[in-house]
């Protein structure tokens, strides 16, 4: 029998950590279609996604992760649907140290919640940073409902990439199984 497969969309606004994330976590090279960026970002960054990322995790025999990272910039929002369709979950990123990407990063989650209504989960990357937001600030500033699962994370430390996976990969499970009345 072969493994399922599980489409997982890791999305959020530009330098929030999504390349990282899934470079992280990937058993292959990830495929990324990563460009130089003009004068302007780049005192943040050098280059930027323009179209997707795409890694993939083999959890066990039965079960395989594909990760696709969504470009972050406006201008490549027009491939968001495009990724979105037949994913299972999807993982907003948010760089904790940046609060003026926060109500970005707050569209970007209502807009593929209107693509599809999976779960999903935010993760508050850079964590280890010395200004990293507090998490419950987090929480107050992007609007999130209490029981949406708000996770601390470092894009390039693997164990807290893997601990955010788990936690979509449990929410989705859980929407799976049949309702008990």
């Amino acid at each position: 029998m072969s493994a399922q497969t599980v489409k997982i969309v890791v999305t959020g606004p530009f330098n929030s950590g999504k390349t990282e994330f899934i470079r992280s976590v990937s058993e292959i090279d990830v495929v990324s279609t990563e460009r130089k960026i003009t004068a302007e970002a780049e005192k943040v960054k050098s280059t930027t996604t323009v179209a997707l990322d795409f890694g993939r995790i083999t959890v066990d025999d039965d079960l395989m992760l594909y990760l696709f990272g969504t470009p972050g910039q406006k201008r490549f929002d027009f491939m968001w649907e495009i990724l979105s369709e037949g994913m299972l979950g999807f993982i907003v990123m948010v760089d904790s140290n940046r609060p003026e990407t926060f109500r970005e990063a707050r569209s970007i989650l209502e807009t593929f919640r209107a693509y599809a209504p999976t779960p999903y989960v935010v993760a508050a990357n850079k964590q280890d940073m010395p200004d990293a937001w507090d998490l419950e600030d987090m929480r107050v500033a992007l609007r999130l409902e209490p029981k949406i699962k708000l996770l601390p994370c470092t894009a390039t430390n693997r164990d807290t990439v893997k601990a955010v996976l788990l936690e979509l990969l449990y929410s989705i499970l859980e929407e799976m199984e049949p309702q008990h009345d």
